[in-house]
């Protein structure tokens, strides 16, 4: 059975490079622009990892999470951002990964297969 990502960015081009990079490597793909737009893509379905932009406008991924984990504790989620001064912050502390955005998708992909197989 195929493994399933949802990807969180509200950065266009950034979410068709995770969708086509992702795809590539046999993972199911799913994409958001939002908070909200995740939130009715969870009520539908079932991801192994959401990968979490922290910087959206609206709702940030920091809160987005807080809810995520509130309904489901046991998701697995990794925050990918172009900040690192967000490691630091505690809110960060209850996902499972913390990758700092590159056009180069080695330590997402890595960070994937490790915590999903």
């Amino acid at each position: 059975m195929k493994k399933r990502i949802l990807v969180v960015d509200d950065e266009k081009n950034l979410r068709i490079l995770y969708e086509e990079e992702l795809k590539a490597e046999g993972y199911g793909v799913d994409v958001a622009d939002s908070a909200d737009m995740a939130f009715r893509l969870l009520d539908e379905n079932t991801y192994d990892v959401i990968v979490l932009d922290i910087q959206m406008p609206g709702m940030n991924g920091l809160e987005a999470m807080g809810h995520i984990l509130h309904k489901n504790r046991k998701q697995t989620i990794i925050l990918n951002t172009a900040y690192s001064q967000f490691k630091d912050d505690f809110e960060s502390w209850s996902a499972d990964a913390y990758v700092v955005k590159s056009g180069d998708l080695t330590e997402l992909k890595d960070k994937i297969r490790e915590l999903v197989g």
